[in-house]
């Protein structure tokens, strides 16, 4: 890339929690994060927000008269902005960009919203405002009381990272000089269950490890949703705060063979991989963050395609997805957070069922994948700082 853009904050919520230190604790042990609700009228394994990340919700959702009206995907990507910008020691008095996307969007209020209509014929006044998708940006916003551009988008679970193309995009054209990028997403519900469980991509294992995700010898598939919100504060030039610098970001779709397609061999990760990688060598890649969702398509097409890139000489391979689910949109940004602590740590974390990988050199560039329904794929080239 022709500009540094450093990254000198992340933030999340999530079933991980809700502070650095807690996330990486939490990284550091093999228990995964899933607990078996009622939903859609069946017993279903979820990753819910944990209890101290609930609390940072509650109090935030009762800071503000306004803000009982939100939906938590709204509420989620507040909590993490407020605690990005904290981090990234960003005042009132900076001028920056916001663009945070969601998958669903304010799924949880729309069907309760709908719910009622179906019961008494009559909409209630708030329920258009709360319900579009534009509003995570526009009420970060509010929260932050920041100046610059709000964007929100919807790109499937490849939002977070369209997100952070975004951001970059507008640092380099010098358009703005800092932006917060990130995803958000609250798809725990019954009509969301309902739609995965009709894809038939929803786990229903009983294994010790419900999600398979990167067991690329799995009969089933085994998708587990997740809930949760991320940010980071990016900022062009070489910041002395920097955490990480995005060294190369890549982006391609495939032509639509039906609404939820993706290649046998994955062509869009490939060409936003080797877009994402043109200005580096191979070796020096550490390791891969993958999408990996835990469907049997979805994983194995995916790691085909990093063969392709990388042949036999494949860098270490993970996800967070055995562990938190699939967050949708927010998922880039969380795989982000797992990637930028890993080269903080120098420490690899893989997946416990997965075949043994060792780390044998200093972790220092990490490459983060998403993709959403359409084959429509981001790839991120993490430097550590």
């Amino acid at each position: 890339m022709s500009t540094i853009i450093s990254i000198t904050a992340i933030a999340s919520i999530s079933p991980l929690g809700a502070d650095s230190k807690i996330i990486w604790e939490n990284y550091l042990n093999e228990n995964h994060c899933f607990t078996e609700h009622v939903l859609d009228d069946k017993k279903t394994f979820v990753a819910k927000l944990d209890n101290d990340s609930k609390e940072v919700v509650d109090t935030l959702r009762e800071s503000d008269n306004k803000y009982k009206s939100l939906d938590k995907s709204v509420l989620y990507a507040m909590a993490a902005s407020r605690k990005a910008m904290q981090n990234a020691c960003w005042t009132q008095n900076d001028i920056f960009g916001i663009n945070i996307g969601s998958s669903r969007g304010a799924t949880d209020l729309f069907e309760k919203h709908y719910q009622e209509y179906l019961k008494t014929g009559k909409a209630q006044t708030l329920a258009s405002p709360t319900t579009t998708l534009g509003n995570i940006s526009s009420w970060v916003a509010h929260d932050l009381q920041s100046s610059g551009p709000e964007i929100s988008h919807s790109i499937t679970c490849s939002t977070a990272l369209h997100a952070v193309l975004n951001g970059v995009a507008w640092l380099r054209a010098g358009m703005a000089d800092k932006f917060l990028v990130g995803g958000s997403e609250a798809p725990l519900t019954d009509f969301t269950i309902a739609q995965m469980r009709a894809l038939k991509i929803y786990s229903n294992s009983t294994e010790e490890y419900p999600n398979r995700a990167l067991d690329l010898k799995k009969k089933q598939n085994t998708m587990i949703l997740g809930e949760g919100a991320g940010v980071c504060c990016l900022e062009i030039g070489k910041k002395e705060n920097a955490l990480a610098y995005i060294e190369g970001i890549g982006y391609a779709t495939e032509i639509l063979e039906h609404n939820i397609s993706i290649s046998a061999e994955a062509t869009c990760f490939q060409k936003s991989m080797k877009m994402a990688l043109q200005n580096t060598n191979l070796s020096e890649v550490d390791v891969i963050v993958m999408h990996a969702p835990g469907t049997i398509k979805g994983d194995l097409t995916e790691y085909k395609a990093i063969e392709k890139i990388f042949g036999e000489s494949l860098p270490l391979l993970t996800t967070n997805k055995w562990k938190i689910g699939h967050t949708f949109g927010a998922s880039g940004i969380l795989s982000m957070e797992l990637a930028i602590l890993m080269m903080q740590h120098n420490r690899f974390i893989g997946v416990p069922f997965a075949e043994a990988q060792k780390q044998t050199k200093p972790i220092k560039k990490v490459l983060i994948n998403a993709v959403g329904f359409g084959g429509n794929a981001v790839s991120i080239l993490l430097q550590k700082a």
